[in-house]
């Protein structure tokens, strides 16, 4: 009995779901998550914001979440911030403006520093926004760009294709360690590796950085151009780090639930792909990042499996030369 009334006082992870398109409701986005033509019974509704449960269930683990549909920023309460693990954006990508309309989000997402962003849209447009403006917006802002419905489909001839569409949301939200995780029978030799990467991730989370500075500005506090050069040099150098920092923490959350499993065919191809995903976003950096990068994908693993900080203290970067 008390472990029913705790299960339900427990405050479930939430995927925080908004959409920028006003032709396009956030709804239809959960429905194509849920691969349902309607939606679920909602567990809570405040006005125009929406609770809908959904249990993530793969051969792994199962985890309550709940999808959160919040219109604005204006929505936002103490409640949906504590819980929000991930955030998805839709953006209308066929106006050249599409992504000037999520400037409002941007502060709060970096407040709340969700382990998943994904920036949404139907597909790039040369009309509107392109490609390039898309994913340099990402990189800015340590999102991942996901198109419903993509002009461009993986090489059917790559052995291992990238996932696209719905179906790379889908697995991203599966390849995430929420805090509500249960770990299924036959895959408890995986439990250690996910339970310390949610210790890590919820004990030690990304707020405990300085927050940006442009999400907390200070009129009058730059007296001179020197200092301007000084504090924006600091702040780009913050933002690099914060950009790797998520791509990494994506990254070891997803290999962490592939090395967690069973050594079958799927899960092999789908390591071997995931490694080539991130040699291929690994690429996309300037040198000194790349090594970075690399050196917290390794440390991060290597503690995530269970090693001792000690015994790769030997290990350096071009962070610390």
């Amino acid at each position: 009995m008390s472990s029913t009334e705790e299960n339900t006082d427990m405050v479930l992870p939430c995927v925080l779901v908004t959409s920028c398109d006003s032709e396009f409701k956030e709804e239809e986005l959960i429905k194509q998550i849920l691969n349902s033509q309607t939606l679920p019974q909602p567990t809570k509704r405040e006005e125009t914001v929406v609770w809908y449960p959904w249990t993530i269930n793969n051969k792994y683990y199962t985890a309550d979440v709940q999808l959160c549909v919040v219109q604005s920023t204006y929505q936002m309460s103490s409640e949906i911030a504590q819980s929000t693990q991930a955030f998805i954006a839709y953006f209308d990508s066929k106006v050249e403006d599409g992504l000037e309309k999520l400037n409002p989000w941007i502060p709060v997402v970096e407040d709340l520093n969700p382990e998943v962003l994904i920036l949404v849209c139907d597909r790039v447009c040369e009309n509107g926004v392109t490609r390039h403006e898309a994913q340099q917006w990402c990189l800015s802002h340590a999102f991942e760009l996901v198109e419903i419905n993509p002009q461009e489909l993986p090489d059917e001839d790559d052995d291992f294709p990238e996932s696209t569409g719905v179906k790379r949301i889908v697995q991203a939200l599966n390849a995430n360690v929420w805090s509500s995780v249960e770990m299924k029978d036959g895959h408890n030799q995986g439990f250690g590796l996910m339970s310390s990467l949610v210790a890590s991730r919820h004990n030690n989370p990304r707020h405990s950085q300085d927050p940006p500075s442009c999400s907390l500005p200070a009129e009058g506090t730059l007296t001179n151009e020197e200092a301007d050069h000084t504090d924006n040099s600091a702040n780009q150098g913050t933002q690099e780090g914060s950009v790797v920092d998520a791509m990494t923490n994506l990254d070891i959350q997803e290999l962490a639930n592939l090395t967690a499993g069973d050594a079958d065919a799927d899960n092999f191809e789908r390591l071997f792909t995931k490694l080539k995903e991130m040699k291929d976003k690994a690429s996309s950096l300037p040198h000194e990042q790349r090594k970075v990068h690399a050196e917290k994908v390794a440390k991060a693993f290597w503690m995530a499996i269970g090693g001792e900080e000690d015994e790769i203290d030997g290990l350096s970067s071009g962070e610390d030369s």
